[in-house]
């Protein structure tokens, strides 16, 4: 995809990988990137060569997403970047019922929302692209991360299942299969992880290094952004005999706290 004079829609631009793809778009010869978070007060600004304008998206809920989707231009969005996550990890039995689902609507329902809105303007121009933040997690399924590889994996499959829906119309749809990005989110990934997993040998990638690489990938219209490293041994382990993530996870988790 051609980045030039484009505009972008990123959600979760305020920290992380969301503020690392944001701050690289800004470096890029767009138009506009609209920085979606709850509170644009808060956002600090970038400066680059395009214009980065902070606008208020809370997408707790569908009320939530509408009433901040009225204040933004969805017709001239060209590219959708469905960046803002959520995590509620751990034992099934010990996880808030309400915090599973604050993370599915966001890490999962929000992504069809926000698509379902941009798409039509998308197809009318014949021009587009949707990145949706996936995860190692929606490819290899991990103990006590039950419900957040639920949400990773419904990304990936809502992410495949349209693009092949939109083949041919112009609109390309890519997923991210986000490795461990050094994150204040990977921090508290590995906090509540620790407890069950051994989790001495995960690495960590720079956000800004994870982020050139995403934008990279759409300027090529790749599907897929691959995680690269010893993560992409999990994501290819995951296609194999589930015997091979059985045998390993035997061995690094452990039901009763480790610490």
């Amino acid at each position: 995809m051609d980045l030039t004079d484009a505009t972008a829609l990123v959600t979760g631009a305020n920290r992380g990988i969301g503020r690392a793809i944001t701050e690289r778009l800004a470096q890029r010869p767009l138009r506009l990137v609209l920085a979606a978070v709850r509170d644009p007060a808060k956002f600090e600004p970038i400066a680059g060569r395009a214009e980065v304008r902070p606008v208020a998206l809370d997408l707790g809920s569908p009320e939530s997403i509408d009433a901040g989707l009225e204040a933004i231009d969805l017709a001239g969005v060209d590219l959708l970047v469905n960046n803002a996550g959520q995590l509620s990890a751990g034992l099934l039995e010990d996880q808030e019922l309400d915090a599973i689902y604050s993370m599915l609507q966001v890490n999962l329902n929000a992504v069809v929302h926000l698509t379902y809105r941009v798409l039509p303007h998308m197809l009318s121009r014949g021009r587009g692209t949707v990145l949706n933040n996936a995860s190692i997690s929606g490819y290899a399924f991990f103990p006590a991360a039950s419900t957040y590889s639920a949400s990773k994996a419904g990304v990936v499959g809502f992410s495949e299942s349209l693009r092949r829906e939109l083949d041919g119309t112009g609109v390309n749809v890519l997923h991210a299969v986000t490795p461990g990005v050094d994150t204040e989110m990977l921090d508290e990934t590995e906090a509540i992880y620790e407890r069950h997993l051994d989790t001495s040998a995960w690495t960590r990638v720079k956000p800004e290094e994870w982020a050139e690489k995403v934008l990279e990938s759409v300027e090529a219209d790749r599907h897929i952004v691959g995680p690269g490293g010893r993560v992409a041994f999990a994501k290819l382990a995951s296609r194999g005999p589930a015997q091979v993530l059985d045998f390993v996870m035997s061995r690094a988790f452990s039901r009763q706290p480790r610490t």
